[in-house]
């Protein structure tokens, strides 16, 4: 038995004026970042085994991921 689909309209209805996320939408991506980057930035009672420093280790490794 057929199920009776709607018709598809061809353009947005023109009361979307565009698209709008909530607060959280951008917030917590941001907040997210600044803690994965505050960890990386900061280890805390974290001993390193060289004396190389994380920041220099990070650029390195993005720099050959790049120039690959």
């Amino acid at each position: 038995m057929p199920v009776p689909t709607h018709p598809s309209s061809p353009r947005p209805p023109a009361d979307s004026g565009g698209v709008r996320l909530p607060w959280w939408a951008l917030a917590l991506p941001a907040v997210a970042f600044a803690a994965l980057l505050s960890m990386i930035l900061t280890p805390g009672q974290a001993h390193a085994a060289t004396g190389v420093p994380v920041l220099g280790q990070l650029v390195e490794h993005i720099l050959r991921l790049l120039l690959r």
